[in-house]
């Protein structure tokens, strides 16, 4: 698959670069970007971390805003940030911000007229990788994280994607969507009005039923406006204790959905990741 360069850019002795492709996936074509750490190269591949973002974003609100390069650079830690959804003329769309082009919610979609392009599961959890195993000095050793729609995203493809993991994290992740107005609307629209449809692609229903799980860390602002009504953190807690799921879920007073908690604390979560990557003791 051909990859055409569209920026570069040195960081702490190691490259931030975006890259566009056509997905053969999605039937459009994508953008993406990667930090990769100086201590990469052939002779040395790094594990990755695959950075899912939310609502409206694209590759470059984690890479601009996080301040996650420093310390990639020391811990030898690729980064990879896609899109949130398939973009393009021909892609369908939504005139609202939580639907359509920036919505992709990390499913495959099933109904018309979002199936053609709308499968971002398959995107981030096949072709994605594939492409960056491909063509870049990395390993097979990966970790998903991510915020908001991305934090519901990469629980919920660890969850049922596991032996494919080492490790997840989320800021402020979705996490009881088929309760939730963003996941109702989102999952209606996306994969039909039965909600046994749903239960796939809800984080807290997978953990309550996991007999085995990934080392897990989430963090969430208690003044985050969308707190109660869209986040329920208070699902995924209660899914966790009732089946044993190693999860650790932080609450951090004063802080909101914004990129600043998440710049707050995005070191604890790189050597979260670190550890369980085999890059630290």
């Amino acid at each position: 698959m051909t990859l055409e360069n569209i920026s570069c850019n040195k960081s702490f002795g190691g490259w931030h670069k975006q890259y566009r492709h056509d997905s053969s996936t999605l039937g459009c074509t994508m953008r993406f970007a990667i930090f990769l750490p100086p201590q990469a190269s052939e002779q040395q591949p790094v594990p990755v971390l695959y950075w899912l973002s939310g609502l409206t974003c694209t590759d470059e609100n984690f890479m601009q805003k996080a301040g996650a390069q420093r310390l990639a650079a020391e811990l030898g830690m690729a980064i990879v940030a896609p899109d949130t959804s398939p973009r393009g003329e021909d892609v369908a769309d939504d005139a609202a911000y939580d639907l359509g082009q920036g919505a992709g919610f990390y499913l495959n979609a099933t109904q018309a007229p979002w199936a053609r392009h709308y499968r971002m599961y398959d995107y981030v959890v096949q072709e994605l990788p594939a492409l960056i195993e491909a063509h870049f000095p990395v390993s097979q050793r990966r970790a998903l994280a991510g915020h908001s729609m991305g934090g519901h995203g990469a629980l919920t493809i660890g969850l049922r994607e596991a032996a494919r993991y080492c490790s997840l994290s989320a800021f402020s992740p979705i996490s009881h969507p088929v309760a939730c107005p963003w996941g109702k609307k989102a999952f209606t629209a996306y994969l039909g009005e039965a909600p046994q449809h749903w239960r796939e692609h809800d984080a807290s229903l997978l953990m309550r039923e996991a007999s085995q799980g990934l080392p897990t860390l989430v963090d969430q602002g208690l003044d985050d406006s969308f707190l109660t009504e869209q986040l329920m953190p208070e699902q995924l807690e209660l899914a966790a204790q009732h089946s044993g799921y190693p999860l650790t879920l932080r609450r951090h007073a004063g802080y909101d959905h914004s990129y600043y908690f998440i710049a707050s604390f995005i070191e604890d979560h790189l050597r979260f990741h670190a550890r369980h990557l085999g890059l630290t003791g």
